[in-house]
């Protein structure tokens, strides 16, 4: 077996002691850098070189934290009008993933460049990260 075959075994299993204590460490570090921050390298070489990435000029990596939870509406002082029905405030869902939402920020901020793909790298109580 080749070194991403082995990364990739080591990534399916996700509770193991080693996975578990490379996610916790990288993800204070993560927790430290700005939002949007551009990484030197994957952090799953694997994952990108299967969604497209490949080590050579003109691709970037970018890593991007996210928010999770679900979606409150911004209403001011939770006073909402109209039927009932359409009162709710706190339990709404956003109608796209969090990962689509990291994709069109990364999109925004970088708009001399187009998104090729992301993939989930970590996430605590808070934050999702992608690359």
């Amino acid at each position: 077996m080749g070194a991403y075959k082995y990364i990739g075994e080591l990534y399916k299993k996700k509770q193991s002691d080693v996975l578990r204590f490379l996610l916790r460490v990288r993800c204070w570090e993560y927790r430290q850098l700005n939002v949007i921050h551009r990484a030197s390298r994957p952090s799953r070489p694997d994952k990108a070189r299967r969604l497209g990435y490949k080590a050579k000029q003109g691709y970037v990596v970018y890593r991007i934290r996210v928010r999770r939870g679900n979606r409150k509406k911004p209403v001011p002082k939770g006073a909402t009008f109209g039927k009932p029905v359409r009162q709710g405030v706190n339990h709404l869902k956003f109608q796209r993933s969090l990962r689509a939402t990291a994709e069109e920020r990364v999109g925004r901020r970088c708009g001399n460049l187009r998104v090729l793909n992301s993939y989930w790298i970590n996430q605590d109580g808070v934050y999702k990260y992608y690359e």
